[in-house]
């Protein structure tokens, strides 16, 4: 490799660069209910581009033609990130993730394999000396196929030192260029997790020849921290999803990663490349796309992040921002003014918007969206960006096969209630009135009659996007059919409306997840989930 192009190489840090490796792709879309479209994943990794994360890791390959797909379009689509792809231990997983990543400008296969006592035992049922074996053989064979092969061991905090150090050195002679250290189940504290990096930095004779990651789920509320403690120690990537997405309890969240770096500088001498106006406007993509909504208290994206109601810190900040805010709104890119547009708005004016909003739509699509947006307008004073962004995703939904038509209910005090709607199923319009125990019971049982399914609803859940009593509603709602969990959103000023698009929208990510097919066999004994 020249000079010249290891500058380049985004894998070649200095020592106060940390890389960004974002995996709200696969590990996030490992969160129950989660799951995502094609179309919805290459939205994501448009937007992670534009954000400046460094790798992505896109999905696993292996694990169904619907994720190998995705990856292969997102290593199509993209030219800035390395695009990554997860595997176990077994030749036919890293083949499929070379298969997958063939496409990609710059390519990176991520192997992993269990190495605590438990997992070894109980999940893999293997000696400590086969998981070795399988470790030179799973990264000998995928640095034969990509230049960048990242390990992880899985369950890494929960290994015994000396088998860890063994697995990590015999990783990079193999050829590892990333050694990622997963806190699988949030077990750590960061001062546990920091050590644990110091260790392999001197224990293992070869750890300089590759890059520490951190991997960090948030079991214990730690996964930040953990992962700050381990920049601290010696590691120069960090493994994180947009909003904290991940199983259980999530992984480390990108936006407190970054931000935190940025406003402690003192405190954490590193940097990244993110472009941190972008966060949120990702982080509302994101959540728009999983339907998972975003606590209204959450660090740097959440409603609250810069919202200011007690008198005493309303007085300070009139003083001087400085007050009580340690970061502006604009370095998140979230706006002091919301207010843009009413109901003689014009067409030109709401594209710009849309654009400056982070949307990039065709003629039919904008003009789809400008007729909703005039129809909000003359059912509110005031149009909101989050408005916009509500009624826009709600919107841009492709390929459905169920999608709202209309809807009529009658409620009161004195039921049953009852619905009448009409909806358009595989492009045909089907009408039905249902009765129920209030409003929402009707709206839903109007449903089940044109869409028979045995969804069971886990979830139902109401807010207001912006404020006033015309303001739209946003619900969400989550179905559970034999496992398969979704969760669905939808807006409108009408809450009942709002409800049966939410609901439809979920059918429609159950039916989605339905028609994605089994993994391919696999002819070795090594299995599990990701780490």
């Amino acid at each position: 490799m020249s000079a010249d192009n290891k500058k380049d190489d985004k894998t070649d840090i200095i020592s106060d660069q940390v890389v960004i490796f974002d995996t709200t792709l696969r590990d996030g879309e490992q969160s129950p209910g989660a799951s995502m479209t094609l179309s919805e994943k290459l939205r994501i990794a448009e937007m992670l581009e534009a954000l400046g994360v460094d790798i992505i890791e896109a999905g696993f390959p292996i694990a169904s033609n619907g994720d190998f797909e995705a990856v292969n379009e997102v290593a199509k689509l993209l030219s800035e990130p390395i695009i990554c792809g997860l595997a176990r231990a077994g030749a036919a997983d890293i083949e499929r993730a070379a298969e997958a990543l063939k496409p990609a400008k710059r390519k990176r296969i991520h192997s992993f394999i269990s190495t605590s006592p438990v997992h070894m035992k109980h999940k893999l049922q293997m000696e400590p000396e086969e998981v070795l074996e399988a470790v030179i053989g799973s990264v000998s064979h995928a640095r034969d196929l990509v230049d960048d092969v990242e390990w992880s061991p899985e369950d890494a905090t929960r290994t015994d030192h000396d088998f860890l150090c063994r697995c990590v050195e015999a990783a990079i002679k193999s050829g590892a260029t990333t050694i990622n250290i997963p806190d699988t189940v949030g077990y750590s504290v960061p001062h546990e997790y920091g050590a644990m990096i110091r260790m392999l930095k001197e224990r293992v004779p070869n750890m300089d020849k590759a890059v520490i990651s951190t991997h960090c789920h948030n079991d214990l509320g730690l996964a930040v921290a953990n992962s700050l403690a381990g920049v601290a120690a010696g590691a120069r990537q960090i493994e994180c999803t947009i909003n904290g997405l991940g199983e259980r309890a999530g992984n480390a969240a990108l936006e407190e990663i970054v931000m935190a770096l940025k406003t402690r500088v003192d405190a954490l001498p590193y940097h990244t490349g993110i472009k941190s106006e972008q966060i949120a406007k990702t982080s509302k993509l994101v959540s728009t796309i999983t339907g998972f909504p975003v606590q209204y208290n959450k660090a740097i994206v959440g409603q609250n992040a810069f919202a200011h109601e007690s008198g005493i810190h309303q007085d300070g900040m009139l003083k001087n921002t400085e007050t009580y805010e340690i970061m502006t709104p604009e370095s998140v890119g979230v706006a002091q003014s919301a207010l843009v547009l009413g109901k003689l708005s014009g067409r030109h004016a709401f594209k710009t918007k849309l654009q400056e909003l982070g949307y990039e739509m065709g003629e039919n699509a904008v003009n789809d969206a400008f007729r909703r947006f005039k129809d909000l307008a003359d059912k509110k004073r005031e149009v909101f960006d989050d408005d916009i962004i509500a009624l826009v995703d709600d919107e841009a939904r492709d390929n459905d096969r169920i999608k709202f038509i209309s809807l009529r209910v009658i409620a009161g005090s004195q039921g049953p209630q009852e619905a009448w709607l009409a909806l358009e199923i595989d492009g045909e319009e089907s009408r039905t009135t249902a009765m129920g125990d209030g409003p929402v019971d009707a709206v839903f049982n109007a449903v089940k009659e044109l869409f028979p399914h045995q969804g069971r609803l886990e979830l139902y859940q109401v807010h207001a996007v912006t404020a006033g009593t015309d303001a739209q509603a946003e619900v969400s709602v989550r179905l559970n059919e034999g496992g398969k969990i979704v969760v669905g959103r939808g807006a409108d000023t009408d809450t009942l409306v709002a409800s049966v698009r939410a609901y439809i929208n979920a059918l429609n990510k159950l039916l989605f997840k339905r028609a994605r097919t089994a993994p391919p066999g696999n002819g070795f004994r090594i299995s599990g989930n990701a780490s």
